[in-house]
This record gives C-alpha cells, sequence and structure tokens, in this order.
C-alpha cells in the first residue's frame, strides 16, 4: 500500500479545511510539496470545478484551484511524486482536450501525471459551460475509450457514439504508455466504469463497510488500485495510534493507495506532520517513492 497526499489549499472544502488554509498561497503549497516528495508520497492531488453557485458552495466550498496550472507548478519544484487530478469533469472536456494538454504535463513532469476522471454531478455548472447534463455517464463512458485510444498516441484514432477522429496530429502527447486513469465515484455503476476503462477507483463519502462490500463483488485485477481517503485529516504528531488504525483497516478494506487529508495549523506543521506519518508509514511497511529521509526540503 502506498499513501498519497490530498493536497491542502488548493480546494477548501468547509467540512475539513484549516483556518490556515484561507491565508496560504504557493509558497506554503510549493513547501508541502517539496516536503512530500522528499518524504516519498505518492502523489498530490488537485479537483476541478470552474464556478460553483453561492448556495452550493457553503456545501462543497468554494476555492477550487485550476489542476492544470497548479500541478503543472509543482512539476516544477518536485521529482518523482505523482501529480494526480481528483477529479477532472470529462463532460466540461473534448477528450482530444485532455490528451494534449494534460499529456504536455505528462512531457513537463517526465511521467507523473495521472488523471483522476468523474462524470460530475453539479448541473448548473454543467449548463454555464454549455455541456450537456442528460445523458452524461454514457458520455463520459464514450469520453473514456476515447481518452484510451488518444494518450500518448501522436495520431490518434476513435470512432465512438459521442466522440469521433482520425487524421490528426496530437504533439507532445503524454510520454508515459498508459497514463493511470482513476475513476471517481461512489456508486456501483463507477465502480463497474473503473473496472472497465480505468486503471483505479476513487470513491467518495461512502463508509469503510460499505466500500468493503463493494470491492468483495466482482473480479479485480491485480494491477488495479483503489484508492480510498483515510476519512478525517490525520493528526500523525497527535494521535500516532489513531493514525495507524486508520490506515491499517484501510488496507484491510482492500485500498492499495490511502489519499490522506493531513490536521496542520500551519504549512510548518504539516510538514512535521508528513515527516511523522513516513514514520508510521514506515512501522506499517507502507511503500514510499523515496530513501532520502535524511536529505534537506
Amino acid at each position: 500500500m502506498h499513501i498519497g497526499i490530498t493536497s491542502p489549499i488548493v480546494v477548501q472544502h468547509p467540512s475539513n479545511a484549516a483556518d490556515w488554509e484561507a491565508g496560504a498561497g504557493i509558497e506554503e503549497l510549493v513547501r508541502i510539496a517539496r516536503q512530500a516528495d522528499r518524504l516519498g508520497f505518492h502523489h498530490l492531488t488537485c479537483s476541478e470545478h470552474v464556478a460553483v453557485p453561492v448556495d452550493i458552495a457553503a456545501e462543497r466550498g468554494a476555492t477550487y484551484w485550476d489542476p492544470l496550472a497548479t500541478l503543472g507548478f509543482l512539476a516544477a519544484h518536485t521529482d518523482r511524486i505523482k501529480l494526480a487530478t481528483q477529479v477532472l469533469v470529462l463532460g466540461y472536456h473534448h477528450p482530444l482536450a485532455i490528451a494534449k494538454r494534460y499529456g504536455t504535463l505528462d512531457v513537463v513532469s517526465g511521467g507523473r501525471l495521472i488523471l483522476g476522471l468523474g462524470v460530475g454531478s453539479l448541473q448548473e455548472e454543467f449548463e454555464l459551460l454549455g455541456a450537456e447534463f442528460e445523458g452524461r455517464g454514457a458520455r463520459a463512458d464514450d469520453a473514456l475509450a476515447a481518452l484510451r485510444a488518444s494518450l500518448s498516441q501522436s495520431n490518434p484514432e476513435y470512432h465512438g457514439t459521442h466522440y469521433d477522429f482520425e487524421n490528426l496530429v496530437v504533439k507532445p502527447h503524454a510520454v508515459q504508455t498508459r497514463v493511470p486513469l482513476w475513476i471517481g465515484g461512489r456508486t456501483p455503476r463507477s465502480l463497474r466504469r473503473a473496472r472497465s476503462q480505468g486503471d483505479g477507483w476513487v470513491p467518495f463519502g461512502l463508509p469503510l463497510g460499505d466500500l468493503e462490500s463493494m470491492l468483495a463483488k466482482g473480479e479485480q485485477r491485480e494491477d488495479f488500485e483503489v484508492v480510498l481517503s483515510a476519512g478525517a485529516p490525520l493528526d500523525p504528531l497527535g494521535n500516532r495510534a489513531a493514525v495507524a488504525d486508520s490506515l491499517e483497516r484501510r488496507r484491510q478494506a482492500g485500498a492499495t493507495i490511502v489519499s490522506a487529508s493531513i490536521h496542520a495549523t500551519s504549512a510548518e506543521h504539516y510538514c512535521d506532520q508528513l515527516a511523522t506519518l513516513r514514520a508510521i508509514g514506515d512501522e506499517l511497511d507502507v511503500e514510499f517513492h523515496s530513501n532520502q529521509i535524511g536529505a534537506t526540503s
């Protein structure tokens, strides 16, 4: 099992955003990203919303940094940590636009892109962007197939029900032979979609017992990633035992990767928490990308 980091600052959800994040910016984010990279954590995340209605922002949050700009900037300040969109809404983009823009991110990051993708549920945002809300599931399935045919290809060709293209050149394109596609969602259909068309599943908002039951149904490829949230923000310095228990329960539920939010009161505290989380992970035989624990950040 690996541990990734649900990036602070870039998404400020009312349920878990800390007060210090409201006044933080790119300098604090880079400091945290460098620490996570140095310690060998699996990934950083950035989600997507273009515009959230005021009345819905109270529930979902209002702050969402653009993932392409954010992850591109972080790519220049890190070396090994993977960069995950969690998630892009498929209906907001043509598949070739994703292939070109995020393929370029894969190039500049040295092949560290993970594309987390979702169907989307905010109807007001679909309408704002001129995207079709009805039938978005079927359109997303076709977009996924088109993406799989297009990523890492100079001359992509695809003929589907919603997307159809050939005789085109897309350069640059992703340098990974197979860019990992993680499918977000909280329904059995999202898990089926992930298993049939993706490389991993990123569920949200479900109790651990429900996740375990869902994962027990159906076959799972050996290389399939199950990316489970750590739940409430982890507090490694404050309660090592609770953190270890949270991680171990998710491993038992089937997680191959845990995506963790971290309790902190400042960027400095956050970095200290990451160092302790790495130590707890070592005790649990969690896998990390780097052994450079003694390096300076």
